[in-house]
């Protein structure tokens, strides 16, 4: 890891986007940066997304544009020289674990498992997306991970909702989470980005709010 800035830290909530076509790239990340979601994932699940993490991180300078779906060192190689400036990935092998850590930018390799946890803080990576988070045991797993692993940090992502997010984000060891909530497809193909930055400013709303539901945690 570097010094830059932790993922985790950005934001409360961090969108994850599929994007089809390269040219609502600009548009929809200065909605939800407009909203107060900086950081933003862009999945690499299409053919457009190299161009869209390209385009962002040229013309969106507020916006820290990261590459999602990272599943070979060759997406880690690419997104980088793309302008990617974090990494996340589903799950995570011994290279590309290696190849992440050689990038020079921060990354969440995903993890679903106790023992893919210890796996990874042996090899000095504390912070990680936990997916598919609502499938792979949800917050009750989350908060059982805190007591005897403390020093590990999550970004749960999968099946999280505007009205689940605060139950995650009142954990200790959660630091944000990642959504499509405020992403819907009709707005999308409407290119309706008002209402993107208006369901973005509820989504950041929640980082303001998150002290009073730790409290009752």
């Amino acid at each position: 890891m570097t010094s830059a800035p932790s993922v985790l830290d950005l934001a409360p909530v961090v969108p994850v986007v599929v994007i089809e076509d390269a040219a609502d790239a600009v548009p929809l990340a200065r909605a939800l940066v407009a909203g107060g979601l900086p950081a933003i994932e862009v999945t690499l699940r299409t053919a457009a997304a190299l161009d869209a993490i390209r385009a962002i991180a040229a013309e969106v300078p507020d916006a820290v544009v990261g590459a999602g779906t990272v599943i070979s060192p060759d997406g880690v190689d690419a997104s980088v020289a793309a302008g990617a400036r974090f990494l996340v990935s589903p799950g995570w092998t011994e290279r590309l674990l290696g190849t992440m850590k050689a990038s020079g930018v921060p990354f969440l390799p995903g993890v679903s498992t106790t023992s893919e946890v210890v796996a990874l803080l042996e090899h000095g990576v504390s912070e990680m997306k936990f997916f598919p988070a609502e499938a792979a045991g949800g917050r009750p797993f989350l908060k059982s991970m805190s007591g005897p692993l403390p020093q590990a940090r999550f970004c749960p992502t999968g099946g999280i909702s505007l009205a689940s997010a605060p139950s995650y984000l009142a954990l200790p060891n959660v630091g944000c989470v990642g959504g499509t909530w405020m992403l819907p497809a009709d707005a999308l193909a409407a290119k309706d980005w008002g209402r993107v930055e208006s369901l973005a400013a509820e989504a950041a709303a929640l980082g303001r709010t998150n002290s009073e539901v730790s409290a009752q945690v």
